[in-house]
């Protein structure tokens, strides 16, 4: 009490007071007042009650803190801060979504926003730091007319999607950004997008199948695969889009030489898919359409065995996978490593007859990537297929091609 007391004395421009510390303490001089309430286990359901309590200790600034590890979680913090009161509110969630929240309250008018000055002195996981919100996320930028389209399952981490999203809507001078969600259910999150004006849904891999239920509309490529990586509002509600299956199917063709329109390098080719996650359902639908031959493997045999029963194709189990040959070798799960256990992928199985891709980190290179280059096998370019898919996206919610500008840019992203 005696340092805090001090400090008021000393003349800064605000103190963060906890409420119960700050009924002790009396307003002095010019320093403004921020009364502080924290809930560290839920968040809390008596706003208004503790905002009046806030208010009779002097406030000037009004704070709130809580769990945010979902979009869920933090809605009433969001509430909080964009209800219309006699005096300002600011927030800190803590969780995944607390960077949803920070850029959100940015939008509707929070005096303020926090973070880390940098990586490794976060106050929470997953805290976004400045450079973050400046470089990524653009945050001085965000106003009331600014428009959000929303990142579904990446990650607060997670910026390869977002930096060529947001340079491109910069590039074109559009008022609007990418928001990270972490979403846990669908249960009001059609009235959550509203109220937030959000039309478009770019989705991560890992969510893809998860996302497909909530579209009223949906593509064949989508339906077929059970995979949808963008969704989009229309007048007659959400449309599902698989837009990973062109963009890959397309760089593997540029690779087998394709050079017009009516070509079709897949045409017979032996394709095996190393993986049965979501991504490996997209990729097998735009190879069928190819008319490529395509296997599945997986060391989750039974998960292998089902993507094969769904687009009627072959299964190979892991362990007769050297006893496969194929033209095209195309991995999508990020678990599977390099190795000689049986659970592992012996490189040697890579030969220089063979066009390898690898999914499963885009944009960025793996040591599949490098044994393929040293064992002579032709290697798709991970950032080209990244470059390809972000275009898509980025044609598909504004219309307008990505910049040639922002395409060399991430050209140059380390692979």
């Amino acid at each position: 009490m005696g340092l805090l007391r001090q400090a008021v004395v000393a003349g800064p421009a605000y103190v963060e007071l906890d409420l119960e510390i700050a009924k002790k303490i009396p307003r002095f001089g010019e320093t403004k007042r921020v009364i502080a309430h924290t809930s560290l286990d839920e968040p809390l359901g008596n706003i208004d009650a503790i905002f009046e309590e806030a208010s009779k200790a002097n406030a000037d600034v009004v704070k709130f803190t809580w769990p945010t590890p979902t979009l869920e979680a933090a809605w009433p913090l969001l509430a909080a801060v964009t209800k219309k009161r006699n005096l300002p509110v600011v927030g800190m969630g803590i969780g995944r979504a607390g960077l949803t929240f920070s850029l959100l309250g940015r939008k509707f008018g929070s005096p303020w926003i926090y973070a880390a000055l940098e990586r490794g002195i976060e106050a929470y996981e997953d805290q976004a730091t400045v450079w973050d919100l400046e470089e990524r996320y653009s945050w001085n930028e965000i106003g009331s007319g600014t428009r959000f389209v929303g990142l579904v399952g990446f990650g607060a981490s997670d910026s390869t999607t977002v930096r060529p999203l947001n340079a491109g809507f910069k590039s074109l001078d559009l008022n609007t950004r990418c928001l990270p969600l972490e979403i846990a259910s669908f249960d009001k999150l059609a009235q959550m997008l509203e109220i937030l004006r959000i039309n478009a849904l770019v989705i991560s891999p890992a969510f893809a199948t998860r996302m497909l239920p909530f579209a009223q509309h949906v593509e064949p490529a989508a339906q077929e695969s059970g995979f949808a990586d963008l969704l989009l509002k229309q007048s007659d509600g959400w449309h599902a889009y698989n837009l990973i299956s062109r963009s890959t199917i397309s760089a593997t063709e540029q690779a087998l030489g394709k050079t017009k329109e009516e070509d079709h390098p897949l045409d017979r080719r032996n394709v095996l898919l190393v993986g049965a996650n979501g991504i490996a359902q997209a990729i097998a639908y735009g190879i069928h359409k190819g008319k490529g031959i395509i296997s599945v493997t997986s060391p989750h045999d039974k998960q292998a065995q089902k993507l094969a029963k769904i687009f009627d194709v072959r299964h190979v189990p892991f362990a007769n996978l050297y006893d496969t040959l194929a033209d095209v070798v195309i991995i999508t799960d990020p678990s599977i490593v390099l190795g000689h256990r049986k659970t592992e992928l012996n490189p040697s199985y890579l030969r220089p007859s063979m066009t390898v891709a690898d999914l499963s980190r885009l944009p960025h290179d793996t040591d599949f990537l490098s044994e393929g280059r040293t064992r002579g096998s032709k290697t798709i370019d991970p950032r080209q297929v990244f470059i390809e898919h972000a275009s898509a996206q980025f044609k598909a919610v504004t219309g307008n091609d990505l910049p040639e500008a922002v395409r060399q840019e991430t050209q140059q992203l380390e692979p």
